[in-house]
């Protein structure tokens, strides 16, 4: 699902790539290819796919990644909702 949007700049989703160990777990459970393999470690190549699931957080063992789980897939899926319903304004605003 590459190249998919819920939220633009509003991810919760933390990386602290000095933890990294290059287990590889995050790019197994990823659904949304968050991680790409950097050498012998992993790298976040695309924060604004992240659906906020938590897989990645709850998989790694040294606690390199944080996310508060499900803030942003439902926010997008509301909003998305709405938009369709025409009962909110598309273009500015946000959240």
């Amino acid at each position: 699902m590459q190249g998919f949007r819920y939220l633009e700049n509003v991810v919760t989703l933390d990386f602290d790539p000095s933890l990294c160990i290059g287990c590889g777990r995050c790019l197994q459970v990823c659904p949304h290819q968050v991680f790409s393999p950097d050498g012998k470690k992993v790298t976040l190549s695309d924060r604004d796919a992240c659906m906020e699931c938590g897989a990645c957080a709850f998989n790694c063992p040294v606690k390199a990644i944080s996310v508060d789980s499900g803030v942003g897939c439902a926010s997008g899926m509301i909003n998305e909702w709405l938009r369709e319903r025409k009962l909110v304004k598309t273009g500015g605003g946000g959240c």
